[in-house]
């Protein structure tokens, strides 16, 4: 920790040469200089614009991707794996309000395991954290792109030039500033979220609970019948996409540095979300797959809209739905990019990543934290164009991160019971551990769905491990609010044992 602090004093040292500041006074100390350069808009964001960036970061997912479930398990199979997905979104949420009241800052999920798991596995955390929230907007700019062509919006066909477009525009607007960007945000997901209620009413109206077992049951699988048409292992295999419903909304806390009052707010803010999220899935589910049936959705792109055309003839309705469902999809994005901002302006800020990247503007938005995966992203859209594999990715390391979050919740709750909580957890580790176990299968049933997303998962991971071992663990910050937290739990330690 010693060699991160030098560091951290010798780049400040640099940045505040010309001694002291015009008043006169006593220049800033080089760890000052150095966060004043790493500083997020405080107070930009209350209860309301939290709420909607929860499930602003979801909300696409009601509207296509956890149909292909269907194929997996069934109405039956992916109906309870929706609603163990959602019991460990739950969970985690519950567990991560409390974690968030205690550690309000940038650095989210990487705080939290920091503190509890120790450098390595903040490391981890974040990176699995960054794996998510950098392929995900990379997944849905294509999808985006899909959704622009099937309308004829311009006339613009899905390809480089719309997901350009995407992250250049969206990308602007939080560089206008975190306000502007939330607000901007809570609108289109307002958008989203009437046309799925409209969506619910009108498609509940042709309900038949007769055609919820329509796909053919596979008999050669153990357990198959009518409800489960792939067996038991079907429940398991459609974890990912129960997992659609809810992806994201555990990102609320990385705007923390940014919330008025985050102890309170943060909590109050996901519980919100998460209740909403919770309602919108169910009311999507049973109505997309009881107008029609399962076997009529599960395998299309935008499984709302097919469920409103059983004559395959668009309606008003369907028309209103598909143009949502562009809102849906620009909602998340939009969302998604700002998550992967912050974890990496905080592992940057900690030096995990390199320094530069979570410098920030006169506006106070970390603008490399921005470009710099927006350029990522971007390219790999427009290089493979398959956004279901990117995705795929994203959900495995949202799995480890989730798995490394619910751990630290559990730790922290047995190591420091005395810690100050301002937030407490229903059902303490008895929450949390249920959440781990559900993440840790959900981990495992991805390489059930995509072998390939996994392992490409697992590559990124041992480049930035090799990174961290050998170059930036020498490095880290001593002054970023996320290693002074734990290196106050060290202090305490130590004291204790002497």
């Amino acid at each position: 920790m010693a060699d991160g602090t030098e560091s951290a004093r010798t780049e400040s040292a640099s940045a505040s040469v010309g001694g002291a500041p015009p008043g006169g006074g006593p220049a800033p100390s080089p760890e000052d200089a150095y966060l004043e350069r790493r500083t997020l808009r405080r107070g930009s964001a209350g209860p309301l614009l939290l709420t909607g960036l929860g499930v602003a970061y979801v909300v696409s997912g009601d509207f296509s991707g956890w149909n292909f479930g269907l194929a997996e398990g069934g109405f039956g199979g992916l109906a309870i794996a929706a609603l163990l997905m959602g019991l460990m979104y739950a969970c985690m949420v519950f567990a991560l309000a409390e974690l968030a009241a205690i550690l309000p800052t940038a650095g989210g999920g990487y705080g939290f395991a920091r503190r509890a798991l120790g450098p390595w596995g903040g490391f981890l955390t974040g990176t699995a954290i960054l794996i998510e929230y950098v392929l995900a907007p990379a997944a849905i700019s294509i999808f985006i792109g899909d959704y622009v062509e099937s309308l004829g919006l311009f006339g613009l066909e899905s390809g480089w030039p719309v997901y350009l477009a995407c992250f250049v525009i969206f990308i602007g607007i939080h560089l206008w500033g975190v306000g502007e960007a939330l607000r901007f945000s809570l609108v289109v997901t307002a958008i989203a979220v009437a046309a799925l209620l409209v969506f619910a009413v009108g498609a509940l109206t042709d309900f038949d609970a007769g055609s919820l077992n329509n796909i053919p049951a596979d008999h050669s699988s153990f357990g198959a019948s009518s409800w489960l048409p792939f067996g038991l292992l079907g429940i398991w295999s459609a974890f990912p996409f129960g997992m659609w419903f809810f992806l994201g909304v555990e990102g609320v806390p990385l705007a923390a540095e940014e919330t008025r009052d985050p102890a309170r707010t943060l909590p109050k803010a996901m519980a919100w979300s998460m209740g909403i999220l919770l309602l919108l899935a169910l009311l999507t589910f049973l109505a997309a797959t009881g107008a029609r049936g399962p076997n009529a959705v599960q395998d299309a792109g935008n499984p709302l809209v097919e469920a409103l055309q059983p004559d395959g003839k668009a309606t008003v309705l369907s028309r209103i739905v598909n143009y949502a469902g562009l809102a849906g999809l620009v909602a998340s994005f939009f969302s998604l990019i700002f998550a992967g901002s912050r974890q990496l302006f905080a592992l940057s800020r900690a030096g995990y990543l390199p320094r530069f990247l979570s410098l920030t503007s006169r506006r106070k938005a970390p603008f490399l934290g921005l470009l710099v995966p927006g350029a990522i992203g971007f390219t790999l859209a427009a290089w493979t164009g398959d956004g279901a594999r990117m995705l795929n990715t994203a959900v495995f390391g949202a799995t480890i991160s989730y798995a490394l979050m619910s751990l630290s919740h559990i730790v922290l709750r047995r190591r420091e019971p005395g810690l100050e909580r301002p937030y407490r957890t229903p059902g303490g580790t008895v929450t949390s551990s249920l959440a781990f176990v559900l993440a840790c299968s959900a981990l495992v049933a991805t390489f059930l769905v995509d072998k390939d997303a996994a392992f490409i998962a697992l590559g990124v991971y041992a480049v930035a491990l090799a990174y961290f071992a050998f170059y930036s663990r020498h490095r880290l910050v001593a002054a970023a609010p996320e290693e002074e937290f734990a290196a106050l739990a060290e202090a305490e330690a130590e004291l204790s044992r002497d």
